[in-house]
């Protein structure tokens, strides 16, 4: 006789993915609601998300920690550039000072999420090793990032299968690969290839040679590794407050210089190639290697954390090919140019697949959803989808600065809804707006999810990349038009009159 089949767990809200922007929700939603039954659902093995999956030589951050970091828990490592083993402490810090560990579900994989507005319910479709389970929750909270983890992106290139050495793509880098004194080329020239580069050069498994083979310059700036001003803070004014003085500066000189580089453009072209050429050997042919055709900020700028990538090129083991590929041989590559690159091992650092939302089936009331159909409400709820929320955090600045403010306003937003009795909130886009891709950016990358992705719009529906626009469109008025509350508790609410009391 089979045993009676158990009901789902019930959650007020479901947490998606256990990295950066799912820990720090975790611990916002917490400490907002100590009362709610909130889970964390982690498809992989461990938590961390970026930082525990990608194993390449060298993999850091591209921003400093300080703005990287959680507001509510300083940075206290001198490096305000660090090494994902380090952020991966940080992580594990914050669920254990936080007492986060006990909601958090490694290798459980969310498959399915399909919404009912009868019940005001997720019922949520989860893998795991031991069977395929089913919770339900009110509220889900995307924390999943922005591209797939179980592959990246590498283009087709002809021969492939003639080349006799090893091919690999950074995110599956094979842990302990041996690349000691081998000719290796990295493909692109994006974050990933200019931290590898100087990486394979260094330690006892040094590679011999590293040519970065990129069809596309980026532009790339030297930075220091050490904040030397959010030391002299710290040691002034102590741990806290000078972390928080630390972060208010930087966010500013951040902002600041993003906003300077689009306004002049021409001006910032000018002042990188100055520094590049005074960071480069005497006679160093920058404007083929390190002038790209595009203005700065239409692509994330690269960090080089105290100069390393341009100190790998003066030392001659580093060196830099502008080109474009015609095909693999057994021995390298060929070049349109005719020229022939000597290879060992090949890294296709050639980028991401974009994927929201973690690639999980969204119904709602029995309509299969497209993601590509919905428009971004500040930053986090997307039109047609009720009781969901995202974290996407910045592209041209620390990610995580955005996710902070999104969190308190979902919790502004759910505190709201308690108080007045609703159990379901959904956000109506004018069809007459005007929208434009979500990740406006010119990389191939956000290029290639244009069809996968939500739009954006104009005001509330902008996606903005400002933390000061941020704080004063999260930060507002919390209530108006485009939201539409409803309760199944109470048919006959008027949610325009409650709202209206409420303002």
């Amino acid at each position: 006789m089979n045993a009676p089949k158990q009901p789902p767990e019930q959650f007020d809200i479901v947490i998606i993915g256990a990295g950066i922007s799912g820990i720090g929700a975790a611990r916002y939603i917490v400490e907002a609601f100590p009362g709610k039954r909130v889970v964390v659902l982690e498809g992989r093995d461990n938590i961390g998300g970026t930082w525990d999956l990608f194993k390449y030589p060298g993999i850091r951050s591209d921003s400093d920690l300080h703005t990287f970091g959680y507001e509510f828990k300083p940075w206290k490592d001198r490096a305000a550039i660090a090494e994902a083993p380090k952020i991966l402490n940080y992580l594990h810090e914050t669920i254990e000072e936080n007492d986060l560990g006990g909601l958090i579900r490694l290798g459980h994989s969310v498959r399915r999420a399909e919404w009912s507005s009868a019940d005001a319910r997720w019922s949520i479709d989860v893998h795991t090793a031991d069977g395929d389970t089913t919770v339900t929750a009110n509220w889900i909270f995307a924390g999943t990032g922005y591209y797939r983890y179980d592959e990246g992106y590498t283009p087709r290139f002809e021969g492939r299968d003639d080349f006799a050495g090893d091919i690999i793509h950074p995110q599956q880098w094979p842990q302990g690969y041996d690349y000691a004194g081998k000719k290796v080329v990295v493909i692109g020239s994006g974050a990933t290839a200019v931290t590898l580069i100087p990486a394979l050069l260094n330690g006892e498994n040094a590679a011999a040679q590293v040519t970065m083979l990129q069809r596309t310059p980026t532009y790339v700036m030297p930075w220091p590794k050490v904040d030397s001003l959010a030391l002299l803070l710290t040691r002034l004014f102590g741990e806290r407050r000078g972390y928080a003085m630390t972060r208010f500066n930087n966010i500013w000189i951040d902002r600041g210089v993003v906003k300077s580089l689009r306004t002049f453009p021409r001006l910032g072209r000018a002042f990188i190639r100055h520094i590049n050429k005074k960071s480069l050997p005497a006679g160093y042919d920058v404007d083929t290697h390190f002038a790209p055709p595009y203005d700065p900020w239409d692509q994330r700028l690269c960090l080089s954390p105290d100069g390393d990538f341009f100190a790998a090129i003066r030392e001659g083991n580093a060196s830099i090919v502008t080109d474009r590929i015609a095909r693999f041989t057994a021995s390298g590559i060929e070049l349109t140019s005719g020229e022939r690159l000597d290879a060992d091992v090949i890294v296709t650092a050639t980028g991401l697949n974009v994927r929201l939302l973690g690639g999980i089936d969204l119904v709602v009331d029995g309509a299969p959803v497209t993601l590509a159909d919905s428009v971004v409400y500040r930053g986090t709820l997307l039109s047609g989808i009720p009781n969901l929320a995202v974290a996407i955090g910045y592209t041209t600045s620390s990610w995580t600065l955005k996710v902070g403010i999104l969190c308190r306003y979902f919790c502004d937003l759910v505190r709201h809804m308690d108080a007045f009795g609703y159990d379901s909130v959904r956000v109506e886009a004018d069809p007459t707006m005007p929208t434009r891709p979500v990740m406006d950016l010119s990389s191939g990358y956000a290029q290639r999810a244009r069809e996968s992705t939500p739009k954006q719009g104009t005001g509330r529906w902008q996606m903005s990349m400002s933390y000061p626009q941020d704080a004063k469109l999260l930060r507002g008025p919390l209530l108006d038009d485009a939201l539409r509350f409803a309760s199944t508790t109470d048919d006959h609410a008027s949610s325009t009159a409650k709202e209206a009391s409420h303002a």
